[in-house]
């Protein structure tokens, strides 16, 4: 087991002795994919060096080398768009990185959410599905109503429809799992997500809370193990 997984699993700090395994190039670089820890697009590449990696673990804060400028940079330091550290994980090989982040803001310049925008080419038979995705579509139903459109219709209709249609929806998928039917169960609970995040795009609910919410969970949870082992 290597050092960066071994320190990822015990939740220790990682000292300057455990990066010694990371292979950086020969300019003293190496790439950093930056991942949005909810959605799980890639927001940005970039490069770090070993300082810029040693001030990113220490913050917690992303902390990238300018290959143009030739200096190190803290995202988020101008624009206010900080990138709070979830994880950092080492390919095989050791010499690139996936950071995962919770953002602040924009990841690019360009006040895009992420830096890969131009899709050049996408399957004609195999499509992409994100919850952030058919958040962006609901949310967009609701801003601009579209004529027909069964998600427009239950944002005209207003909070007492959505919760209507959510106690349905959690009623059938009680009565599936109740009856073993699995692939029912599963179409149910679709539905019920999909009523839902209906709701939460209502009340002004994102899905970043929500994660944050359960993150937050999870902690306590973990304690609450650790405790009953002892």
């Amino acid at each position: 087991m290597s050092d960066i997984n071994e320190i990822k699993e015990t939740n220790k700090k990682i000292s300057v002795d455990d990066l010694n395994n990371l292979k950086f190039d020969e300019k003293g670089l190496i790439p950093a994919v930056v991942v949005d820890a909810v959605s799980k697009k890639v927001l940005t590449l970039a490069y770090m060096t070993r300082e810029s990696l040693e001030i990113s673990i220490e913050k917690e804060l992303t902390c990238f080398y300018s290959r143009s400028r030739k200096e190190l940079w803290l995202k988020g330091e101008t624009s206010k768009n900080y990138q709070h550290i979830v994880s950092i994980t080492a390919d095989c090989d050791l010499d690139a990185l996936v950071v995962e982040v919770e953002k602040d803001g924009p990841a690019c310049h360009t006040g895009s959410d992420s830096c890969f925008t131009n899709t050049l080419w996408e399957s004609d038979k195999l499509s992409s599905f994100s919850y952030e995705g058919l958040m962006r579509l609901i949310e967009g139903r609701k801003t601009e109503k579209k004529e027909g459109s069964y998600t427009t219709y239950l944002f005209e209709k207003g909070i007492d429809k959505i919760l209507k249609k959510v106690g349905e929806e959690s009623t059938e998928v009680i009565i599936a799992a109740k009856g073993g039917e699995k692939e029912e169960t599963v179409y149910e609970i679709a539905d019920l997500a999909y009523h839902v995040m209906v709701l939460m795009t209502e009340m002004g609910i994102s899905l970043e809370e929500i994660h944050r919410e359960l993150a937050s969970r999870h902690v306590i949870d973990k304690k609450i193990k650790q405790e009953k082992m002892r």
